[in-house]
């Protein structure tokens, strides 16, 4: 095992490390989209695994930005359904249809499906449906662990408000 003595791969991940991972599948997904082919359901695969994937690391590293122990974020499994209710009571604000289709990729199973079911391929979300989704958790994700930046003050404000005691 690389990297200390975790039992699980990711187990003493940061949320910023975990996020920074699910910045690069989405990164992945993006490029995948220009290899699907009409008429060949499984070549689509990777370009729908990789958003699912990338959602399930965003999730992960908000659960663990809010306290969420390793452990418990694994015992989930593929549930982005539930991450994204435990996301959502810890501050992500998703738009209901983002928590719907979050909810039905978990009730179709979609994440073992595109992995190793290609004869389900006809069945597995609208490429732009996902797409979408992906965004939006990466945009709220990304704006709730990252802290907002720190704007200088100019000089002559600065002295100010020195001169003033605050």
């Amino acid at each position: 095992m690389h990297g200390g003595s975790a039992s699980y791969p990711g187990e003493i991940a940061t949320a910023a490390q975990i996020k920074l991972l699910a910045d690069e599948y989405r990164g992945g997904a993006h490029d995948l989209l220009s290899r699907g082919r009409k008429g060949q359901p499984s070549s689509w695969a990777p370009a729908c695994m990789s958003p699912i994937h990338a959602i399930e690391l965003y999730l992960n590293a908000l659960l663990l930005h809010k306290g969420h122990a390793p452990a418990e974020i694994r015992g989930y499994q593929h549930d982005l359904a539930k991450r994204a209710g435990l996301a959502a009571a810890k501050a992500l604000r998703l738009r209901q249809r983002t928590l719907h289709h979050l909810g039905s990729l978990s009730a179709g199973r979609e994440y073992r499906a595109t992995r190793c079911g290609p004869e389900l391929g006809g069945n597995w979300t609208q490429l732009n449906r996902l797409t979408a989704t992906l965004d939006e958790v990466s945009a709220k994700v990304g704006a709730a662990i990252e802290p907002a930046p720190r704007v200088a003050l100019p000089a002559s404000l600065s002295v100010l408000s020195q001169a003033s005691g605050a």
